[in-house]
């Protein structure tokens, strides 16, 4: 097939603020210590420079080349700040690279920010003929699709209401159907799909998967590696602002999920790990023992063996009716094991001041050899997420050579059973919750 788009040595720079403080002698403070080579004298107290940022610069992309080849899906992924989100901008020409250049062969139709092109006071009617103009349609032609990108945007009960009164998820249901439908030789999808909810989700997935196979050239740039994975056959790893890895989908966003820090499961790791939720309690500790089928401790977890999670909690603001959850992820992002205390009906109730320890007995786990992600999760399903830690822990399994079958695959729904305990007793609520409130 033939490249459709070609990136080579593409590099964006940023001038930073540093100069600009309250008074003159900062800043000729600042350029002094700049000029001989020091640090900046008024950086924060435990604030580190980063690491991308030379003098008062910053380059957000260094250095990346890579080709895309007519109807291919590529995925693009990388943590925050890796420069996903630059890249794409150059692309759909939103703002221009400092060095290189990106040949473009074809129509650009792209998705980059949810109401990106939309007016607030216009209703969704009078946006779809604003985005598609913009994103370079005919009137003709906005004309003659109109009724198929409202159906699909499923929001024909209020086309005609002013967008300022849409949710989020509205706005980027009525701007992908708009995008989708633009007769473009290049779609550039940056993560907004994740405002919508699952059903619509999927239904993207589904469009962009119909436009592949129609000959479109997809760029896809999600932090849910199995959207990757199931969309896309490759996929390129952003870090730090360059490439660091461009293959197979599968093998690219495995390395994604391993370039995270070796987790250990101690009170001090996950007590100070990164966290969303509202701060009412927070997770301290995460242990996992492996146990055979008659409750002895095992040296390491294997394929078919028992396992206990111990998780304690401390509470920093009265919650009631609150469920506790363990979640196991493969290298791929994929939930394998997920259990909770409100499969046998029991919700955490606590006060301020008070501790709590959850205790899970799953029973022959069969998970094949590997390593896999733990996360843990409090809060009222669909209401309230009191504390999320998304990487809270890691666990090999090996292999059982003691069984005389092995086992292919993970078979995905099994029975498990487990026991769950509460424990409230007082306690101060320490360091770990002051810091997060600070934060």
């Amino acid at each position: 097939m033939a490249t459709i788009i070609s990136v080579e040595h593409l590099s964006k720079e940023y001038r930073l603020g540093l100069i600009g403080g309250a008074m003159l002698y900062e800043d000729l403070s600042r350029r002094w210590a700049r000029m001989r080579g020091k640090p900046d004298p008024l950086l924060p107290v435990g604030q580190e420079q980063h690491a991308r940022r030379i003098g008062d610069r910053f380059w957000a992309l260094d250095d990346v080349s890579f080709e895309v080849e007519e109807g291919e899906v590529l995925g693009i992924i990388g943590r925050n700040g890796a420069g996903k989100s630059t890249l794409l901008k150059i692309m759909s020409q939103v703002t221009a690279p400092t060095s290189g250049q990106i040949t473009l062969r074809g129509r650009v139709s792209s998705l980059l920010e949810v109401g990106t092109g939309f007016h607030p006071a216009l209703t969704g009617r009078e946006n779809v003929f604003l985005n598609g103009t913009i994103l370079g349609m005919t009137k003709a032609e906005i004309r003659r699709k109109f009724d198929e990108i409202v159906a699909f945007s499923e929001c024909e009960e209020f086309i005609d209401t002013p967008v300022r009164r849409y949710s989020s998820g509205m706005y980027v249901r009525l701007a992908f159907a708009v995008a989708a439908h633009l007769e473009s030789e290049i779609l550039i999808v940056d993560e907004v799909l994740a405002v919508g909810d699952a059903q619509f989700q999927k239904k993207c997935l589904g469009k962009i998967r119909e436009l592949a196979g129609g000959g479109r050239t997809v760029l896809f740039v999600s932090h849910s590696v199995s959207a990757v994975v199931s969309l896309c056959r490759r996929a390129v790893l952003l870090r730090s602002g360059s490439l660091v890895m461009d293959g197979e989908a599968k093998l690219v966003t495995s390395a994604y999920q391993s370039d995270r820090p070796d987790f250990k499961l101690n009170d001090e790791v996950v007590a100070n790990l990164p966290r969303t939720g509202t701060g009412k309690a927070l997770f301290t500790s995460l242990e996992v023992v492996a146990l055979d089928g008659h409750g002895k401790v095992l040296p390491a977890p294997v394929t078919g063996s028992d396992l206990e999670l111990r998780t304690t909690l401390e509470c920093f603001s009265d919650f009631a009716g609150a469920n506790v959850a363990a979640i196991f992820f493969d290298a791929s992002g994929y939930r394998l094991v997920d259990v909770n205390t409100a499969l046998h009906g029991s919700l955490l109730t606590l006060t301020k001041g008070r501790r709590a320890t959850a205790t899970f007995r799953l029973r022959e786990v069969l998970l094949k050899p590997g390593q896999y992600r733990i996360a843990l999760w409090l809060g009222r399903d669909g209401v309230e997420e009191i504390d999320y830690v998304e990487y809270a822990g890691r666990i090999d399994i090996g292999e059982d050579v003691t069984r005389s079958k092995h086992i292919e695959h993970f078979p995905g729904v099994y029975q498990c059973c487990f026991t769950h305990e509460l424990i409230a007793e007082e306690t101060a609520p320490g360091p770990v919750g002051q810091r997060y409130r600070d934060a």
